[in-house]
């Protein structure tokens, strides 16, 4: 069953003016608009342009009322709900630095909070369920920039370097700024040290040395040197991030991280404990269908540094990126190593090739471009530019073809054979 959906678009400040409605061929709305939800989760389910189709206008009240037939016999049991969230996101500003909890986290801190009574909808609630959250994004637009897990130490020394050359350079240098981050990085466990004592002694108000140093850092970083040194692009991170969240802390741990650009096409996958940040630009992003955030800077919102530090993977890594499966000619599969979802991307380049794509749950399509044709066991669909179709597990197979981009997110499926 094919089952057209859409959605308004979220208008967090971050989010870009014309970004989303230029992917979906519509005008623009005047306002920030920075996330698209296609997917079945309490905070904006999709709607059902067809509601008579199914009995229901959203996706979340079909589901719950109709689990078998919506998701399929196996997921039904499992609990009757859609594990996976797509999102087109469009970031014209920095989003916060966050982390998301391992499933054996999210249950304990789910159960914990609710034994305390904190409402779901509170402030300073951390977990408002009970699944983890892992993410992946792929980008649309032809860069798209961002922060993701700590980066080796001895990148963070180079880092450090090149702003004490910076501040030696300068008419009234401030060496103590420097040693007092220095020290923190010379622990037996430098990147926690560091996080913990710049959250803790730099928010709120009763700051302390933490806020001097978030100050130097970012006097720094838009020195010569510091623009001219191979770490050009992380200090011009700190210099933006200073704009949008003047005096945070976040700043300086964005120079602890791996600055990345995905290129068109590329892809990140943010594991349980991967501290990010999403810069710029237009993505595709997939996730298990949570809500379970804990940040740790560039925000307003909640910070809670105990269970943050708990959560996070202190381990430096390179950047986290997802190379593609090549299925066929026309079919790539970005395929993490959770159970809860996969994305494909079919494109054709002007040629009459099809690509199938197996279903092992229920999936959902959006079309970029030009017009896609979809095929399943007992329907078919077609999808103009920007558009988006929910597909019942009974389809068995998608065979698509057409002119335009095809992404399909369904749920974790072995690999799948030919295109």
């Amino acid at each position: 069953m094919f089952v057209a959906i859409g959605n308004t678009p979220r208008d967090y400040a971050w989010g870009s003016t014309s970004a989303i409605a230029e992917f979906r061929g519509v005008e623009p709305s005047g306002s920030p608009e920075a996330e698209l939800w296609l997917g079945a989760h309490a905070g904006s389910p999709a709607r059902v342009h067809d509601a008579a189709s199914v009995g229901h206008d959203d996706l979340a009240a079909w589901i719950a009322a109709d689990p078998a037939r919506a998701l399929g016999p196996a997921l039904a049991a499992q609990g009757a709900r859609l594990p996976f969230l797509l999102k087109l996101l469009a970031a014209a500003e920095p989003l916060s630095l966050q982390a998301h909890p391992t499933p054996e986290q999210a249950r304990a801190g789910f159960a914990r909070e609710e034994a305390e009574g904190i409402p779901v909808t509170a402030y300073d609630r951390n977990y408002r369920d009970a699944f983890h959250k892992p993410e992946l994004v792929v980008a649309v637009s032809d860069e798209f920039d961002a922060l993701s897990g700590f980066r080796p130490l001895d990148e963070v020394a180079g880092v450090l370097a090149v702003l004490r050359e910076a501040d030696a350079a300068t008419d009234e240098p401030q060496p103590g700024a420097l040693d007092l981050l220095a020290a923190r990085l010379g622990t037996a466990d430098p990147l926690r040290d560091t996080v913990e004592w710049l959250l803790r002694d730099g928010r709120g108000e009763d700051t302390g040395e933490a806020t001097w140093v978030v100050e130097r850092v970012t006097a720094l970083a838009a020195s010569d040197l510091a623009r001219d040194s191979e770490y050009a692009a992380s200090f011009e991170t700190v210099t933006r991030l200073a704009e949008v969240y003047p005096g945070d802390p976040g700043i300086v741990i964005s120079l602890l991280l791996n600055r990345v650009v995905l290129r068109r096409g590329e892809a990140l996958y943010l594991a349980a404990g991967n501290i990010h940040a999403y810069l710029s630009g237009l993505g595709i992003e997939l996730m298990a269908a949570s809500d379970n955030v804990l940040r740790g800077g560039l925000t307003p919102k909640h910070i809670d540094v105990g269970e943050l530090l708990d959560v996070l993977d202190f381990r430096p890594i390179a950047p986290p990126r997802l190379a593609p499966e090549q299925v066929g000619s026309s079919l790539q599969a970005f395929r993490p190593d959770v159970p809860d979802f996969v994305l494909y991307r079919a494109e054709f380049g002007g040629s009459a090739d099809a690509a199938r794509v197996p279903l092992t749950g229920p999936a959902i399509v959006l079309a970029e471009g030009d017009a896609i044709r979809l095929r399943g066991a007992h329907g078919e669909a077609e999808l103009a530019r920007g558009e988006a179709v929910y597909v019942t597990p009974d389809e068995g197979a998608l065979d698509v073809t057409g002119q335009g981009i095809a992404w399909i997110a369904t749920t974790g499926a072995p690999a799948a054979s030919g295109a």
